[in-house]
């Protein structure tokens, strides 16, 4: 398995793993109050932090445990790279527009947070399957 297929492998699991806990955490406290009384920020931004730390974390591992692959990448590795993110940018640019909707409908601050923070989610999760397809089906360039 090439180095660029185990960071998104990691990507994918960190992505999940930080919103299952941001939701566990902020769902349980709401308990049969409005869950736009929760207090959900320091979470949010605990559960991002902790997430960009343990991605880092592991994409060190991941270029120790493969010292020969780590600051390789080949031509096919840029172009699966560089499709993944064109595939996840679109979840940051539909949870931008829902944002400012809801912005402009005047909703709560914890709708229009959750929003952008659920899209940037999807689009890291949509980037890094689209990577983990290509290097495990195939990657048809245009």
């Amino acid at each position: 398995m090439a180095l660029e297929e185990k960071r998104a492998w990691i990507m994918a699991a960190v992505t999940i793993c930080a919103y299952a806990v941001y939701l566990i955490v902020v769902l349980g406290r709401a308990g049969s109050g409005s869950l736009t009384d929760v207090p959900y920020v320091a979470t949010l931004l605990w559960t991002v932090g902790a997430a960009i730390v343990a991605s880092i974390v592991l994409h060190i591992a991941a270029s120790i445990a493969s010292p020969r692959d780590a600051g390789r990448k080949d031509q096919r590795d840029r172009e699966i790279g560089r499709f993944g993110e064109h595939i996840g940018q679109s979840f940051v640019v539909l949870g931008g527009v829902a944002a400012l909707v809801m912005a402009m409908a005047e909703l709560d601050h914890f709708w229009i947070a959750n929003t952008v923070y659920l899209a940037f989610v999807l689009s890291s999760l949509l980037g890094s399957i689209a990577k983990i397809a290509a290097y495990r089906r195939g990657f048809q360039t245009w």
